[in-house]
């Protein structure tokens, strides 16, 4: 692709600010503080809505991983498994193994291809009920894979948010236990409807799994707006242990754009980028009727975050106080790529993952995209060529 973005920065000058602290996925040892350094855009691929594989259609793509040791990458579809087609049938709550050719340095038509369908089952042989999960966030670890859901707040009774470890062949074989203050009554406790687990990825040691809710809980202040952020909540997990690990408090951004209609604002996805906290947090505003996303209203930056010094608020029921927020220090956060810039239509993205080294060395970032199944949306690949190097 021709278009480029590369944004570089003053090491002395950041350093001096404390803008930074972490290290990164592979240069050098984890201990060691790192921080992205440039960013390019290397390409994207694009699906039609209605792409078939496997007798399903291709579409909500939530989450990505990439499979290391197999050189593929899982892609969870963000279907609840309650879509009825025109033979009265729905496909399955279901991932898709894809190949992603990145061998010349760039992404092309062509470089994209889905070469299997695995279903995700409640338990055992037993498939989900449709409705009976909201899929958001995959993630691979060794031979299993991780799987977040939203849970549906609105359905009668609600269903709970959850995480749970699958083996390959999608059944349960593990739960992981979730703090009780985010489990929701559907009036002022817990998730707020479709802002909950949307985000889900490793640490590159694989010792600590890492989630975030996509917006304030409805106990930790308003849900973001035109006129005000959001305090979302960063978790994290000890992965052999299955129990929360420790906790901290995110700065969800305003709306992009207003919107009389609808507008959300939220975290969609975290991804490590040492073992240490430092990590990218994946912001996607949009607003109905918005102009921005190369006219699509969807808004997407990428920040670069550091959980050095934060408060760690595991345990603590409620961010908010008397209408006011409690004394908490947040993540810092500087901005690191707006999606904005490249001057493309940006569809409702929201997986990322750190996928194999580049040919010059950089690390790769592919980006996924969930069309929502609509005709006037579309499936897009992104990825971004990322320089890490060690701070001071």
């Amino acid at each position: 692709m021709s278009s480029r973005v590369t944004v570089r920065f003053l090491w002395a000058f950041v350093a001096a600010a404390g803008l930074l602290s972490g290290s990164a996925v592979s240069a050098g040892p984890p201990s060691l503080e790192q921080a992205v350094v440039e960013v390019e855009f290397v390409g994207e691929v694009v699906f039609p809505t209605g792409t078939m594989v496997d007798g399903t259609e291709v579409g909500g793509l939530s989450s990505i991983s990439y499979d290391r040791a197999k050189g593929t990458y899982q892609v969870l579809a963000d279907d609840q498994g309650n879509r009825i087609d025109e033979d009265a049938s729905a496909d399955p709550v279901r991932f898709y193994t894809v190949d992603i050719d990145l061998d010349d340095g760039s992404l092309d038509d062509g470089d994209v291809q889905f070469v299997a369908t695995t279903e995700l089952l409640e338990r055992r042989n037993k498939p989900f009920t449709p409705g009976g999960i909201d899929p958001e966030g995959l993630v691979v670890s060794g031979g299993s894979i991780f799987v977040s859901s939203e849970g549906v707040v609105r359905a009668d009774p609600i269903v709970a948010p959850f995480i749970r470890r699958y083996n390959r062949t999608g059944r349960v074989t593990a739960e992981l236990e979730i703090p009780d203050y985010y489990m929701p009554n559907g009036l002022d406790r817990g998730v707020r409807h479709n802002l909950a687990f949307e985000s889900l990825n490793l640490t590159p040691d694989g010792r600590t799994l890492v989630t975030a809710a996509e917006g304030a809980l409805a106990q930790d202040g308003p849900a973001s707006t035109f006129d005000n952020g959001s305090l979302a909540r960063i978790l994290t997990y000890d992965v052999h242990r299955r129990k929360p690990l420790a906790e901290y408090v995110y700065e969800v951004e305003p709306w992009a754009e207003p919107s009389t209609i609808f507008g959300v604002n939220g975290i969609v996805e975290v991804l490590p980028i040492d073992n240490s906290g430092t990590m990218l947090v994946m912001e996607r505003s949009f607003s109905v009727g918005g102009t921005l996303g190369g006219g699509t209203a969807n808004v997407v930056s990428i920040y670069e975050v550091s959980t050095a010094g934060a408060s760690d608020v595991l345990g603590v029921d409620a961010l908010y106080e008397g209408g006011n927020p409690i004394d908490i220090v947040p993540v810092s956060k500087r901005l690191l790529f707006e999606f904005d810039d490249l001057g493309i239509p940006i569809d409702n993205i929201e997986g990322m993952t750190f996928g194999p080294a580049l040919p010059d060395g950089r690390h790769s970032l592919v980006i996924v995209s969930d069309n929502n199944f609509s005709a006037a949306q579309f499936t897009q690949f992104v990825v971004l060529a990322l320089a890490i190097e060690p701070v001071g």
